[in-house]
């Protein structure tokens, strides 16, 4: 397995596969997704987790869906992370009460964001959705490998959202079981997550 492609973004810029997209940090989801030019009336209305980890992925993918074109949909795994999850929502929701809002009620579950990307890309595959403090590279790294091994994926996508407060962090990987790319272990998972500057 290797890592074909990976986005990393942040309050720093955006890349991908280490060329800059972004020069200066976007701390709007909306900003990026009209600088992609992209036709997804939906996204305005998901949740601030589910944006960026929608814009992520757009950027990883190139905003078209070349990448996967040729992989059987049900073969594509998602395994996503974060900490603070949909904190933001949960706020907003608890603060409507007591005349909750629907609207708001189906972003309360940090997991909506795998269905929002697998509902994009027809992904069918496994899913997974785990809350922790901080990226776990070694967790991740046993967990894709298990699931494309144990479960019979071609591919999967993976990595870390997170939103809160004005602040993203977004590293996104693209797995797959092609010959070209960089070595799938969790050292450099966990190198690509700590991207901090972009020099050329």
């Amino acid at each position: 397995m290797v890592i074909s492609h990976w986005v990393v973004m942040n309050n720093v810029a955006t890349t991908r596969d280490n060329t800059l997209l972004q020069p200066a940090p976007a701390t709007e989801s909306e900003a990026l997704y009209r600088g992609l030019s992209c036709n997804y009336p939906k996204f305005f209305k998901m949740d601030k987790l589910c944006k960026w980890a929608w814009i992520g992925t757009e950027c990883l993918f190139d905003n078209s869906n070349a990448l996967h074109q040729n992989t059987d949909p049900n073969k594509i795994a998602v395994v996503l992370g974060t900490a603070h999850g949909c904190i933001d929502v949960d706020k907003r929701y608890h603060d409507s009460l007591p005349m909750a809002s629907p609207a708001l009620f189906v972003y309360t579950l940090p997991n909506i964001m795998l269905g929002e990307l697998c509902i994009r890309h027809s992904f069918k595959g496994e899913q997974i959705c785990t809350v922790s403090d901080a990226f776990d590279a070694q967790g991740l790294f046993f967990t894709v490998q298990d699931i494309m091994t144990t479960n019979h994926m071609d591919a999967c996508l993976c990595g870390w959202v997170d939103a809160t407060e004005g602040q993203h962090n977004v590293c996104l990987f693209w797995i797959t079981k092609e010959k070209e790319g960089l070595p799938f272990t969790a050292a450099i998972l966990q190198e690509l997550y700590q991207w901090k500057d972009f020099r050329g």
